[in-house]
């Protein structure tokens, strides 16, 4: 404030030198001085703050850009999956995916089946029956393998008396299955009961028991389901009901 008014003095004394008469003129050293002073009070003058400066509490603002990170892709099922060397039930069976595992996805085949690394190789799992998490996007498009040669195999047929049970009081009820060989070209045999996989028997089995639940009045159907690299065929269906 002492510097600003000074420079308002150093200005009024110029301004009254410069209208006096030309005959009672100032010293011209003593204008040059006033001038002198004004401009010195003019440099040591502090400017105001910049609304933008830092003063008010306002930053530049920096634009932040996140760089996308890429997790493994995984594959989850929630019951037991079958992972075969292709997609579709025509080729060979790997391995099983269990509910409790989580295997790593390598590529993707359209509509919708996932290549996945297992213990026992890479293999094809139905994305109908698997749960993909991580960056399954950018996981590459594969093409399938040749579908194998030949045809899958003769089904099956229960013997003329292709299966036996005996029920005891207590619930349970052994089962006992014998059937006819009829392929020549199977890999093996499924048991199945009710539709589900029970057991799985080398090629040329013709016999299977087993001792399960069954309460009086319940039934449970048995199927031999023959199979290879082309394909399935599933015997009738041996209906067994406890009195």
């Amino acid at each position: 404030m002492k510097k600003i008014m000074g420079l308002c003095l150093a200005l009024g004394a110029l301004i009254s030198s410069c209208n006096l008469p030309i005959s009672g003129a100032p010293d011209p050293q003593i204008a040059t001085a006033a001038a002198m002073t004004v401009q010195a009070a003019l440099n040591e003058v502090t400017p105001l703050a910049s609304p933008t400066s830092g003063n008010l509490g306002i930053g530049t603002a920096t634009k932040t850009v996140s760089t996308p990170t890429f997790s493994q892709p995984m594959a989850s099922v929630g019951e037991v999956v079958n992972c075969r060397k292709g997609p579709g039930t025509n080729y060979e069976l790997i391995t099983q995916i269990l509910p409790a595992e989580s295997v790593k996805i390598i590529g993707f085949f359209s509509p919708n089946y996932w290549v996945v690394s297992t213990n026992e190789g890479e293999c094809w799992l139905s994305g109908e029956f698997a749960t993909p998490v991580g960056s399954f996007a950018a996981v590459p498009t594969v093409t399938a393998p040749p579908t194998p040669a030949g045809g899958a195999p003769e089904a099956a047929s229960f013997q003329k008396t292709g299966w036996t049970f005996f029920c005891y009081g207590t619930g349970q009820a052994d089962i006992t299955l014998s059937w006819s060989d009829n392929a020549d070209n199977e890999k093996g045999y499924r048991i199945l009961r009710n539709g589900d996989k029970v057991a799985e028997l080398p090629a040329n089995s013709t016999y299977f028991a087993e001792t399960i639940d069954l309460l009086s009045g319940q039934s449970a159907g048995y199927q031999i389901q023959a199979y290879n690299e082309s394909g399935e065929s599933n015997s009738p269906v041996a209906n067994i009901t406890c009195p």
